[in-house]
């Protein structure tokens, strides 16, 4: 017997992960509509998803800066496979977290900062933050480099 899945629980599904309407339902379905259940399949499968796209190209990007109070400044150069996706929403917000993340926790290398509990959530790491944005444009993102200066 199939499950009854409530739409707005669907649409609030695909609003918090991005994944696709019918994704969304499928999980849904599967996980007897148990939300933390749903949004963790939909993490498993996107994270196979993006596996699949680590190796592509990431020709286009955005330099995005930040200046905290005069004495903190940082570039971060942040790029994805096409120009559309750089100019997504989550993408942009992805950007400009990173800058205050670098402003804040002053990682040495790319290592550590992807490595590092994330400022917004630290629950996650920088590198699972990423990977939310993947699994919700559909392109790789890397961080190609970064720079801080302190006063």
């Amino acid at each position: 017997m199939a499950v009854s899945v409530n739409v707005d629980l669907i649409q609030k599904l695909r609003d918090f992960t991005g994944a696709g309407v019918m994704e969304c339902k499928k999980v849904l379905e599967e996980a007897g509509n148990d939300w933390d259940r749903a949004v963790s399949l939909i993490r498993e499968r996107g994270l196979v998803k993006i596996e699949k796209r680590a190796d592509r190209e990431t020709g286009a990007g955005v330099i995005r800066t930040y200046v905290h109070n005069d004495r903190i400044g940082v570039l971060v150069d942040l790029r994805a496979e096409t120009d559309f996706v750089v100019r997504s929403d989550p993408f942009q917000e992805l950007a400009k977290n990173l800058a205050m993340h670098i402003a804040a926790m002053a990682p040495q290398d790319l290592e550590q900062l992807v490595s590092q509990p994330y400022y917004r959530d630290e629950s996650i790491t920088v590198g699972d933050a990423i990977k939310d944005v993947i699994t919700r444009v559909g392109e790789n993102i890397r961080v190609r480099a970064f720079s801080r200066l302190e006063l």
